[in-house]
């Protein structure tokens, strides 16, 4: 067994339950996170760059997307530029079946509207589920043409799908006399999750209640794509990913896998576009632009490709900084007297985090097992011409000489 094979041993069986114990402490964190809000920010310093519970679900959203996208690109190595797609998809979803947009319905199914609204008002957790499915078949239908290519082909071609999508939203009011996307006005309102006759957005603790719902789906996103790692099909995506030509040679049925992971990628993505629309009572274009998917892949690198718990140290981090810490860094410095807003170059300052991070730390934050190892120690054992020239050394009749 190679030195590779038996560190990887060592990892796999050390550290077992302070993991667990931290795991468990984290999850308990995040769900009284609203209850003690209020009074970490009072801290003073520190205070002021904690983030409100409304903050917190918009954060939750987009690294529940970063790690969906982390199956197509830590897991299978597929470089995917346009998961912003997905994200659109499924928000389109909730808005076709959870609001007043088709006047000429009228049809109510365990939905918080009324009864006899106009529209199709399905229940906000079908919908859920519903945009998901539809999405993983988005995923399969762009996947199957595309998934032949590879590396950097691959991106463009997602990259061109990832345009593709946004566009059409803008403009698919007039299909035909037919208004699919209600163009750049966007889908409005949208139905809230709830209960029957209690609604999440009528509710006092309306954010409270949109956070712990985000925390149960990024926990349920997250147990999934823990499971899929270890399982057979995450073992060919990661076969895929370190050497596709062998891993065809292998048997890897490559087609299959790569749709599966595009399929379950979008999945997520399309769960998270319609959460978020509920959240924010709409779906609208301005949402779904190109730098959102470069955004989510700064997650997935910033983290650790292919790391969960790196993955979502990444997404939540470049979230806060994207919706408050920029924003609270800028009052800062200008309450030092230093006139500088950083949130005119928050792009720039992401594009500095992730050149630093490939100097500095091209793993992640937290990364991989497999790469951290792979990059201290490497993967190969010992070449076979050294095996066999120090053989013929140690052979050698001294009378020789």
């Amino acid at each position: 067994m190679s030195k590779f094979s038996d560190r990887m041993g060592e990892v796999r069986s050390g550290g077992t339950g302070r993991t667990y114990a931290i795991i468990i402490g984290l999850v308990v964190l995040a769900f009284i996170y609203p209850e003690i809000v209020d009074s970490l920010q009072d801290i003073p310093i520190i205070g002021d760059f904690i983030p409100r519970t409304d903050s917190m679900v918009v954060m939750i959203v987009f690294t529940m997307m970063a790690v969906g996208l982390n199956v197509v690109v830590g897991y299978a190595g597929l470089l995917d530029l346009g998961y912003v797609a997905f994200y659109a998809a499924g928000a389109y979803t909730a808005g076709w079946l959870a609001s007043g947009h088709f006047e000429d319905v009228s049809f109510t199914f365990l939905s918080t509207a009324p009864d006899g609204a106009p529209g199709i008002h399905i229940s906000m957790w079908l919908v859920l589920i519903i945009a998901g499915a539809f999405t993983a078949l988005v995923g399969i239908l762009i996947g199957l043409p595309t998934l032949r290519l590879r590396g950097d082909y691959l991106a463009i071609v997602t990259l061109g799908f990832g345009e593709i999508v946004p566009q059409f939203v803008r403009n698919a009011d007039n299909l035909g006399g037919f208004d699919l996307t209600a163009g750049t006005f966007g889908i409005s309102p949208i139905d809230s999750l709830g209960f029957g006759g209690f609604v999440f957005r009528t509710e006092s603790n309306r954010a409270q209640l949109f956070y712990w719902t985000a925390v149960v789906l990024l926990l349920f996103t997250v147990f999934c794509c823990y499971r899929l790692q270890n399982s057979r099909l995450g073992r060919a995506w990661i076969a895929i990913r370190e050497d596709e030509t062998a891993a065809a040679a292998m048997g890897v049925p490559l087609m299959r896998a790569k749709t599966w992971a595009y399929a379950i990628g979008a999945f997520f993505g399309g769960v998270a576009g319609a959460f978020y629309s509920s959240f924010k009572a709409g779906a609208f274009p301005a949402d779904f632009y190109f730098n959102i998917s470069v955004f989510l892949l700064s997650m997935v690198i910033l983290g650790g490709m292919g790391s969960l718990a790196g993955v979502i140290v990444g997404g939540m981090l470049l979230g806060y900084l994207n919706i408050e810490g920029l924003a609270t860094i800028g009052s800062k410095m200008q309450e030092g007297g230093l006139d500088f807003d950083p949130t005119k170059y928050q792009f720039g300052i992401y594009g500095v985090i992730i050149v630093l991070m490939m100097l500095f730390r091209p793993t992640g934050l937290i990364p991989e097992r497999r790469h951290k190892i792979e990059m201290a120690e490497g993967v190969h054992d010992t070449p076979l011409y050294d095996v066999t020239h120090e053989g013929a050394l140690t052979d050698r009749d001294p009378s020789d000489d």
